[in-house]
């Protein structure tokens, strides 16, 4: 089986229509989605709505709860805050319920799909060293490990960092961000794994930045967050 898995749309209509288009170039039996659907961006609806009719199952994501209970967005930085605020008031019933009733994980045969770690996933931490990583391998019993949450694509091992996936370890697969990408390269991403041949791929790919970005000015969202796609931070 061949699965596209997005994840951190991030309400960036945008990015997911290219990805969307892309992946039905792929041939992909399944498409999965590992949370952040809204946040930040100015299309959190319209994301939904997409989303629900194009993906097998969606994960809840730290800006989905948000969105539905601002008091998860204590925590978060003044421009986060700010467009959790305002997602919230422009969310319509339906999707607000949709949100507040996604599971934080998913499990599939050898593989398992949560939005940030296996360990808690409700508390929304952080695998972005190698130490991170060999942590969480603790808490999952998969042959590999699908996130987000970072925004930066990565694969590791039982050994460390890794470039590719093997039969013969475990992995933990962080899929990078489709809407707000954070590793240096503003092209949207996302990941094709193919469960019979065990391979993953990590497709990049430009997108309409402009159109995107114009929209997160014009409905009065902080200017750093369209700057920011520019630049993949």
């Amino acid at each position: 089986m061949r699965l596209a898995i997005i994840s951190d749309i991030h309400a960036n209509l945008e990015a997911l229509t290219k990805s969307l288009e892309l992946i039905d170039h792929m041939g992909v039996d399944e498409i999965v989605c590992l949370g952040d659907v809204v946040g930040y961006g100015a299309n959190p609806n319209e994301c939904i709505e997409v989303l629900r009719e194009r993906c097998s199952f969606i994960l809840k994501g730290n800006h989905d709860a948000a969105a539905v209970d601002l008091s998860a967005a204590e925590t978060f930085t003044t421009n986060a805050r700010f467009s959790a605020v305002w997602t919230n008031k422009i969310l319509g019933k339906e999707n607000k319920d949709f949100l507040g009733g996604l599971p934080y994980t998913q499990e599939r045969e050898k593989s398992l799909y949560v939005h940030a770690t296996p360990c808690n996933p409700q508390e929304w931490e952080y695998i972005l060293t190698e130490y991170d990583a060999k942590f969480s391998f603790r808490c999952f019993e998969q042959v590999v490990c699908f996130i987000g949450h970072t925004h930066a694509p990565a694969i590791f091992d039982e050994d460390g960092k890794a470039k590719m996936i093997r039969r013969d370890s475990r992995a933990i697969v962080n899929v990078g961000s489709v809407g707000q990408p954070r590793d240096g390269n503003p092209k949207l991403s996302f990941g094709v794994f193919d469960s019979e041949r065990w391979e993953y791929e990590n497709i990049r790919s430009a997108y309409d930045i402009k159109g995107a970005s114009q929209k997160i000015e014009d409905a009065g969202l902080p200017r750093g967050l369209a700057e920011r796609l520019w630049v993949g931070i």
